[in-house]
């Protein structure tokens, strides 16, 4: 098509639906006029031929470009846009859909702007859960009765994690810091156990030896987030640290991320004590480094808790009871203490060593 065509033509009516995205929105104009996205951005003045870069910000008057070559209203323009969130929360946006809605899996075409966000586990338009791209859905995973327990939790820890996106989140300890304690590494890897293995004849056994011998990075995700360490398959537990985790996992592993953000606002003191008691002498050093930025009368009432529990441990284990867990006392539903301290990155454990162990490859002796 002609430039001269193609002015003519535009501008369309053509408006976007609720909740796309600009990068999905620019792509149906684009097809209507068979031109690839950058030609069309072109012919409206935009240098930048990639949308998904416009997403996370348009430029000084590249918005008002937009709507006078296609005819929606600036505001139109930028709504479809990822504008609310800070720059710390633009590596979690992702081109495609994290997840798919039954329903706007009917027009594949449309891309709506809380798919393409690691807590969009729900279709804001038509309030369906999200399937994951491959593999089993979440409810399968999990069950109805596990999920009617987590779900609460995941919209909870949704809700602060867009709050902190969008810069409206300044408790403590905050989003990042919680992220770096429950993505570091509370345990030795080690090879899957046998509640992880796959029951196999000894022959399938040897056969699959680098399997059964290969060693699991051990996060405090899966202490402080069972249901997840129970479901997961054992290769696709570990998470990359921090805000990464988030931004590279999948469907079921942003879940329970955000699952462990809950109940970690809601008793850090419970939880992060709980992940240091299942955690071992080196374990406990990385989580103790974690816990150094947290605010100092947290990390007392936490290894205050942490000496209790190691302490009741050995009573039970002294009297010859089974021992009942740490949940034995009631965990706290108020909130963590709110504080005006700015929000800090935490660097955590490379990612390389965490989630990409190297196996012994050795000769069996």
């Amino acid at each position: 098509m002609t430039e001269f065509a193609l002015a003519r033509l535009l501008p369309v009516a053509l408006r976007p639906e609720t909740e796309e995205r600009l990068s999905s929105w620019s792509s149906r104009l684009a097809a209507i006029y068979g031109l690839p996205v950058g030609a069309l951005l072109a012919h409206c003045g935009i240098d930048r031929a990639d949308p998904f870069t416009l997403e996370k910000g348009l430029g000084a008057g590249e918005g008002a470009l937009l709507a006078e070559r296609t005819g929606l209203s600036p505001e139109a323009i930028e709504a479809m846009t990822f504008r609310e969130l800070v720059r710390p929360a633009h590596g979690m946006i992702a081109r495609g859909d994290r997840g798919i809605c039954p329903l706007c899996a009917e027009t594949p075409a449309i891309r709506r702007r809380d798919a393409a966000l690691p807590w969009g586990f729900w279709c804001a338009v038509h309030g369906l859960r999200r399937r994951p791209l491959g593999g089993e859905a979440i409810e399968t995973l999990f069950g109805a009765a596990a999920l009617t327990k987590l779900d609460p939790l995941a919209r909870r820890g949704a809700r602060r994690l867009a709050d902190w996106a969008g810069g409206r989140d300044d408790a403590t300890p905050s989003v990042p810091d919680l992220l770096a304690f429950v993505t570091a590494p509370h345990r030795r890897p080690s090879p899957p156990q046998l509640h992880e293995q796959p029951r196999l004849s000894l022959e399938a056994r040897r056969a699959n030896r680098d399997f059964l011998e290969f060693p699991i990075a051990r996060q405090a995700l899966l202490a402080v987030v069972p249901e997840y360490d129970r479901i997961a398959p054992p290769l696709a537990k570990p998470v990359r640290v921090g805000l990464q985790g988030l931004a590279d996992g999948s469907l079921l592993q942003n879940f329970a991320l955000v699952v462990a953000l809950a109940r970690l606002t809601l008793a850090p003191v419970d939880y992060a004590a709980a992940a240091l008691v299942a955690g071992d002498e080196e374990g406990r050093e990385r989580l103790r480094a974690a816990l150094a930025v947290w605010p100092a009368w947290v990390r007392r009432r936490i290894h205050a808790r942490f000496r209790a529990l190691v302490a009741e441990k050995a009573s039970v284990r002294a009297s010859g009871a089974e021992p009942k867990g740490f949940a034995r006392r009631s965990v706290s539903t108020t909130p963590a203490r709110v504080s005006s301290t700015p929000i800090r990155l935490v660097s955590g454990i490379p990612t390389r060593s965490l989630t990409n162990p190297v196996p012994n490859r050795g000769p069996r002796r």
